[in-house]
């Protein structure tokens, strides 16, 4: 990457709901012109104008792009040493800004949970990014980072502690206040849009390896959990995890990124925790009921057009309230190679869809921007690009705590 730009940071989609809490955190807790310089972008000057008198002042400067304009992201990702966009859905939205940061040899980070979308773009630029040096970041607010940055952390506690490997790590979410982001369902909405009507998009989302090199989507790991189970590992009835079907598969990109130095028989899943007995069974399916629904309704259908009025649209969101009241909880139950077990939990102290993310998106492009990072570049994790020092990000700034105990 070129060293020598105008700017550490340029945030693209200042003016969506996400967008606008990535840039108030970084001027509230960094400033414009100290030691980090960055930039608001979009294609409406007048609405990040608005934006910018709402949660900065006037020494914030405003750029003007288009997501369908090449030329005018080629201007700015030339300007920056990292883009960071919340503009999605990215299959959308997002495929000729990556283009222009793998030309302009420019990191970049999203919040991108579209798994045939992140395929597509490793297919067509990981190579390239990884022969110049870019690291093209996905994944990195509420999916996937507390999923990949926590076993990154567990891995490590466990050599580090242990001398041993965990072999089967199963996350559970044990808790969450936070409704689902109006851009996260958008996303969602349009993975499902693109899977129904091609059958190889489809094949690709539920491959539990699909972003894995090719060549190489295979292993011990199942499709997601699509029912409710007794699971004796937490002595919890469990159920369906809607985010699993892009965190499992980022943790497993991200370790055949590192040549499976867990073993080829590391196995990794996700799941709900709603209780013991017939109280927690009963929570288990009414729980998964509207995930059910979401995932039974075929585009266009009457049933997809009743949920599209109960759940938020793009740019919508909770309050502030809301946000600072909210938190998630996840529980990871451990096997090491020998057949002990232990335990981890990572604590986020923000709802999980809007200010947890915010914060790790600015961490990451902050981390990008400024730190000494390891050697990888190409289509990557947040965990092979960053490492320890986006792990120490999180805990320091970002309100995530990482534990690690015997069971």
């Amino acid at each position: 990457m070129i060293q020598k730009r105008e700017y550490d940071i340029i945030i693209f989609g200042a003016s969506g709901f996400t967008g606008k809490l990535v840039a108030e955190y970084l001027f509230k807790n960094y400033g414009v012109n100290k030691d980090l310089k960055w930039a608001i972008s979009g294609r409406d000057f007048s609405k990040l104008e608005v934006i910018r008198s709402e949660i900065a002042d006037n020494s914030l400067p405003i750029i003007i792009a288009d997501s369908n304009d090449q030329d005018s992201l080629n201007s700015i990702t030339s300007k920056t040493k990292v883009i960071c966009t919340t503009v999605g859905p990215y299959a959308k939205y997002g495929s000729n800004l990556v283009l222009s940061c793998v030309e302009n040899q420019t990191h970049y980070c999203d919040l991108a949970g579209e798994v045939q979308w992140i395929r597509k773009m490793i297919d067509q630029y990981h190579e390239k990014a990884k022969s110049n040096g870019t690291k093209i970041v996905n994944s990195c607010g509420f999916d996937s980072i507390p999923s990949d940055i926590g076993v990154y952390y567990i891995q490590k506690q466990c050599q580090q502690k242990l001398k041993k490997t965990a072999k089967h790590i199963m996350m559970r979410v044990a808790g969450v206040k936070g409704g689902i982001s109006g851009g996260t369902y958008a996303s969602l909405s349009n993975v499902s849009k693109e899977a129904y009507k091609d059958r190889d998009v489809f094949k690709n989302v539920i491959n539990p390896y699909g972003l894995n090199p090719v060549g190489e989507q295979n292993g011990l790991d199942k499709h997601d959990l699509r029912k409710i189970v007794f699971d004796k590992v937490s002595n919890n009835w469990i159920g369906p995890f809607v985010m699993a079907a892009i965190n499992t598969k980022i943790v497993r990109r991200s370790h055949a990124l590192i040549g499976y130095s867990y073993g080829k028989d590391f196995m990794y899943d996700e799941a709900t925790l709603n209780g013991k007995g017939l109280k927690g069974m009963i929570k288990a399916y009414v729980s998964a009921i509207p995930l059910a629904l979401l995932m039974s309704a075929k585009p266009k259908s009457l049933l997809k057009k009743v949920i599209d009025t109960f759940l938020p649209k793009p740019g919508e969101g909770p309050s502030k309230k809301n946000r600072e009241t909210g938190f998630f909880n996840l529980r990871f139950y451990i096997k090491l190679e020998d057949g002990s077990c232990f335990i981890a939990k990572v604590i986020g102290d923000m709802d999980p869809g809007y200010g947890s993310t915010s914060k790790m998106l600015a961490e990451s492009a902050i981390c990008l921007a400024k730190d000494s990072l390891p050697d990888s570049a190409g289509i990557i994790t947040p965990s092979i690009a960053m490492g320890d020092a986006i792990l120490n990000r999180l805990q320091n700034n970002a309100g995530l705590t990482f534990s690690f105990t015997h069971k």
